[in-house]
């Protein structure tokens, strides 16, 4: 097998980099992105994550996606077609892995937005949920592939049970209300 996805412990760096990349793409899409939030592991303090930032971007509509892509393309990130551009285009930078930021657009007050940001803002309030994450991730990453699309496809499918309960759980709690 080619190298192994890698969790990493958390860097305290990641909430910088994820503001400086903010400010890029708040720049090129101007009003188009009425939300731009920092999500995933890296946004929550403390949590070992995969060395990548998480953005997710929302917009009034997804489609047509040039209104978007073309600002994205612009800052060197990369469109990967896929079924679930309907609800979540997804793009990444660089080209090649190992990817240093996704970007996922989702529309905005959408149940996609909804979902991640609860899950996000569930994960920073509750530190042994996070914890719990955290020791699912550590044991699945040496499992998959860094380097093939469809491993890292397995890795996050690996995790979606998780990630649905806490969601779900989240949603009926009232989440999210974070904006960071």
């Amino acid at each position: 097998m080619s190298e192994t996805l890698q969790v990493v412990s958390y860097d305290p760096e990641w909430p910088n980099a994820f503001s400086a990349e903010r400010e890029r793409i708040a720049a090129v899409l101007g009003a188009v992105a009425l939300r731009i939030d920092h999500h995933g592991s890296t946004a929550v303090p403390g949590l070992a994550a995969k060395p990548i930032i998480d953005i997710q971007v929302s917009v009034l509509r997804l489609q047509p996606i040039e209104t978007y892509a073309a600002g994205l393309v612009q800052l060197g990130f990369v469109h990967v077609p896929h079924a679930d551009d309907a609800v979540c285009p997804f793009f990444h930078k660089p080209r090649a892995w190992p990817h240093t930021h996704h970007v996922h657009v989702v529309q905005s007050g959408g149940d996609e937005e909804r979902r991640t940001l609860a899950f996000r803002d569930y994960l920073r309030e509750h530190p042994e949920v996070a914890r719990a994450y955290e020791g699912l991730k550590r044991g699945l990453a040496p499992r998959y592939s860094a380097t093939d699309f469809s491993s890292r496809q397995a890795y996050a499918d690996a995790k979606a049970a998780f990630v649905t309960q806490i969601t779900a759980r989240a949603l009926a709690a009232g989440y999210p209300h974070g904006t960071a």
